[in-house]
């Protein structure tokens, strides 16, 4: 059986079909919305005439991407593998803590 999964963006603002995602941050927090092009030009130019009299920080935002992966080193299978042979609880789905990844990659230095 064939599954497609279909990701549809809709503007925060009005109900309509989103092109993009806007990100942003004010007073330390950081904000997303999804929005269509008038509506994203719209915010741009409402906070153009604050950005451009403003300096950029490094701030204490993150970038965080959007899926995150194991070393290279570390097959996912193996390491789960490894954890039971030693002991070590993992979760069968999902993340592998990453103190529980290191210990593995550690295992053969």
């Amino acid at each position: 059986m064939a599954t497609r999964t279909v990701i549809e963006l809709i503007d925060d603002l009005d109900g309509s079909e989103a092109t993009e995602t806007v990100r942003f941050g004010l007073d330390g927090t950081e904000y997303e919305i999804d929005l269509a092009g008038q509506n994203a030009d719209e915010l741009r130019g409402i906070l153009g005439r604050f950005l451009d009299a403003g300096r950029k920080t490094a701030g204490n935002a993150k970038s965080v991407p959007a899926v995150r992966r194991l070393a290279p080193a570390a097959d996912v299978k193996a390491v789960r593998a490894w954890a039971a042979e030693n002991g070590i609880d993992v979760n069968s789905r999902g993340r592998v803590k990453d103190d529980v990844v290191q210990r593995y990659l550690a295992r053969s230095s």
